[in-house]
């Protein structure tokens, strides 16, 4: 089809640099974080609806200034969204870190099979939540003790 592009485009960026003392406080940021992503997602959907059903950018933020998260859920349930089933990365953002993996590969000085490790860069969509992703965020800290 002439004239026709097809692409997709999804952009989003939120970084930050904070200071810790100690690695609790780093855990506890990345809490911190994570309950933030799912603050700001499910605002962001809300705002959205508003907005799709009309309301103008500034009647959507004065309807959901100070409303509740249940509140917020049923406004979206109503019109056909359950926010707790939306998949995780809508709701609790993106993870980006290094993973190691086997690399096969062949040594031609000794003659044999070889595997190496290398790493790469993981795209994680699916974050644990809670005590796990405390864990989750612990194993990047506990590297070299």
């Amino acid at each position: 089809m002439r004239g026709l592009v097809s692409w997709r485009l999804s952009v989003s960026f939120d970084s930050r640099i904070c200071s810790a003392a100690n690695k609790s406080q780093v855990v506890d940021y990345f809490l911190w974080r994570q309950a933030d992503a799912a603050r700001c997602a499910l605002n962001g959907w809300s705002y959205w609806m508003l907005r799709k059903n009309g309301e103008t950018g500034e009647n959507a933020a004065v309807i959901l200034e100070k409303q509740s998260v249940a509140f917020k859920n049923e406004l979206l349930f109503q019109n056909g969204i359950n926010f707790n089933e939306l998949p995780a990365w809508q709701r609790r953002g993106t993870g980006l870190y290094w993973e190691k993996y086997d690399k096969p590969g062949y040594n031609p000085i000794e003659g044999k099979e070889v595997v190496a490790v290398r790493r790469r860069l993981k795209v994680d969509e699916d974050l644990p939540v809670k005590d796990e992703y405390k864990e989750f965020i612990n194993q990047f800290l506990n590297v070299g003790d």
